[in-house]
């Protein structure tokens, strides 16, 4: 039997939702941080500037379920997990890293063109969009 062939451009089909889940900020974030190497919670989280401990753990969650990320216990006192990337996971590396270097490479422009954007599309005052 035939595999099914996925087309993310069609909103029915299950790799919309995973190219959601991969694309999303905090998954580019937490594959980057994962990319070195196992990380505990508390590694990942200090390496991902920002994210909230409820988005670390639906991501990190997310992340296994989708089978991209293992989570290990191990049994010591105090416990301790920590979450590696699998094979799959690891494939990510690639185009994360080249997602990273094309935001490093690209800012400064990105940052002019929104400055001149911004200069000549000025934002609207609330009273004046109501009183129209």
């Amino acid at each position: 039997m035939a595999k099914p062939e996925f087309d993310p451009f069609n909103q029915q089909c299950p790799s919309r939702k995973m190219l959601d889940q991969i694309g999303g900020r905090w998954t580019v974030l937490v594959v980057g941080a994962l990319a070195e190497g196992p990380l505990r919670h508390s590694g990942v989280a200090e390496r991902v500037d920002g994210i909230s401990q409820k988005m670390l753990a639906q991501t990190l969650r997310g992340l296994e379920r989708d089978g991209l990320v293992t989570r290990t216990a191990y049994p010591e006192m105090p416990p301790r997990v920590e979450y590696e990337l699998t094979d799959a996971g690891r494939s990510l590396i690639a185009p994360v890293k080249a997602l990273e270097e094309w935001v490093k490479g690209h800012m400064h422009g990105v940052l002019a063109a929104r400055e001149t954007y911004d200069q000549a599309h000025p934002p609207v005052n609330r009273l004046e969009r109501t009183s129209s």
